[in-house]
C-alpha cells in the first residue's frame, strides 16, 4: 500500500469499546431541529420509545480538547483511527443492519473496529478511504441489536480556483419519484445539528473557512444528517422499521440553498432514496429495506 496510506496497516483490526444511554434529552432536540422538515416522528421520544434509525449518531461521541484537534476541527487522528497524511476528511457511506431498535433509557455498548483502508485515485486526486465496523449491543450482552460500517474519505487540498472550475458535474438525481420533499437547511439547523453531535468540523459553520481553505460556497450540510433525512423518510414509508439502510455521499449541499428528498418503491419491496441540489443533481443515494 502506498502514500497517502502507506504504513497503516497496523490499524487493521485496532479496537474500541464505548459505553453511552440512549437518553431523552438529545433525541427530543433532534425531533425539534428536524420539525420543519416533516421528517421527525411526531409522537414523543420518551422512555421505553424507539430510536429512529440513524439518531444513534447523538450518541458514543467523542469529546477531543481544542489541544487535540486537526485544523478543521476534527479530532486529530492516530489513536484509534489511523494517521492518514491527506488533510480533508468526509462521510463517503455507510451500511446499516437492524435487528433489534434501540430504545430510549437503554445503555447500549458500541463495539468498534477498523475494518479496511484503501487507497484510490479520483478526479480531485488522491483518496484514502478508511473503514469502521460498529456493533451495537445491550449492557449485559446477548445478540447485537445493530450494525454499522461507516466509510470515511481523506482527500487532498482543495485546488485554489473557484469551485464551478474543473469540479466534476454531479449525476443527474432520478425523476420519477413517488414522494418528494423540499428543505432548506439553514444555518440555525446546521449549528443545531453540529451541537446535538459535538461535531467541531469547520465546514459546517465557519464560512471563511469553507471558502479560503476547502474552497466551498458555503458552509456544507452534515452528510449524517442528511443520511438520517433519507432514512427518516424511508422508515416513514415503511411503518416505522427499517431492516437495512444503505447510503453513499456524492456530493456536497449547502446552508440556504435549497434540496429535496425524493423516495421510490422498487419492485423487490425496498425503496431508493436521494438528495439532489435545486439543479437536480443527485447529491445522496441510499436504499432501504422495510422491516
Amino acid at each position: 500500500m502506498s502514500a497517502p496510506c502507506e504504513n497503516l496497516r497496523a490499524w487493521l483490526g485496532r479496537t474500541r469499546d464505548v459505553r453511552d444511554t440512549i437518553r431523552e434529552q438529545p433525541a427530543e432536540f433532534l425531533r425539534a431541529t428536524l420539525e420543519q422538515t416533516q421528517i421527525a416522528n411526531a409522537a414523543a421520544l420518551t422512555s421505553g420509545a424507539t430510536l429512529p434509525p440513524c439518531w444513534h449518531w447523538l450518541f458514543f461521541l467523542e469529546a477531543a480538547p481544542p489541544s487535540g484537534l486537526g485544523r478543521d476541527g476534527h479530532a486529530a487522528r492516530g489513536e484509534f483511527l489511523p494517521p492518514v497524511a491527506l488533510p480533508r476528511r468526509m462521510w463517503a457511506g455507510g451500511r446499516l443492519e437492524f435487528a433489534e431498535p434501540l430504545r430510549i433509557g437503554e445503555n447500549i455498548v458500541r463495539k468498534s473496529a477498523i475494518k479496511d483502508i484503501q487507497e484510490k485515485t479520483g478526479r480531485s486526486g488522491e483518496l484514502c478511504f478508511v473503514t469502521v465496523r460498529h456493533e451495537f449491543f445491550g449492557e449485559d450482552g446477548g445478540a447485537c441489536k445493530m450494525s454499522e460500517e461507516h466509510d470515511i474519505v481523506y482527500r487532498e487540498d482543495a485546488p485554489k480556483s473557484p469551485i464551478s472550475q474543473g469540479a466534476p458535474k454531479p449525476p443527474a438525481a432520478p425523476q420519477d419519484a413517488s414522494e418528494r420533499i423540499e428543505i432548506t437547511a439553514d444555518a440555525v439547523m446546521l449549528f443545531r445539528y453540529s451541537a446535538l453531535t459535538f461535531n467541531s468540523h469547520r465546514i459546517h459553520y465557519d464560512a471563511d473557512y469553507c471558502r479560503e481553505v476547502e474552497n466551498y460556497p458555503a458552509q456544507v450540510v452534515h452528510g449524517p444528517l442528511i443520511a438520517t433525512m433519507l432514512a427518516g423518510v424511508a422508515a416513514k414509508s415503511a411503518g416505522g422499521a427499517l431492516r437495512k439502510f444503505s447510503y453513499r455521499a456524492v456530493s456536497p449541499l449547502f446552508a440556504a440553498q435549497p434540496f429535496s428528498i425524493a423516495m421510490k418503491k422498487l419492485q423487490n419491496g425496498e425503496l431508493e432514496i436521494w438528495a439532489a441540489n435545486a439543479r437536480g443533481e443527485l447529491a445522496m443515494s441510499a436504499r432501504a429495506a422495510p422491516a
